[in-house]
């Protein structure tokens, strides 16, 4: 019952129940990417995704963000985009985590070039 009722009223918990109805109604499966993300286009060109998990914009890996900016890559001809092996695997923003990049990071932690003068 939670569930529903999160379904329903927030925006934030996957999709929403307007989205769901949406989907079913007017939907079509383009594809899916390795995350578990299901990406959405209606009959009048509309494209929408439903996240596996956490809505999370930059979860979308950079060929399914192509295809849901319109701009034309091999997805839309139902294409597997080729992987190189020197091509890094996508990664979310992981800005405010413990895996975000500091540029002069050492064992103790953020190395800063300057020192504040309210300490």
């Amino acid at each position: 019952m939670l569930t529903l009722l999160k379904q329903i009223f927030t925006w934030w918990n996957r999709d929403t129940f307007g989205t769901m109805l949406q989907t079913i109604f007017y939907g079509k499966l383009a594809g899916q990417d390795s995350f578990g993300n299901k990406y959405y286009e209606s009959r009048n060109g509309k494209r929408w995704v439903i996240y596996s998990d956490e809505i999370d914009a930059s979860k979308i890996p950079v060929e399914w963000y192509s295809w849901m900016h319109f701009t034309h890559n091999k997805i839309e001809n139902n294409h597997i985009l080729q992987k190189y092996d020197w091509q890094k695997p996508h990664q979310s923003n992981l800005t405010g985590t413990d895996q975000a990049y500091y540029p002069n990071k050492n064992k103790d932690g953020i190395e800063k070039k300057y020192k504040s003068w309210k300490e």
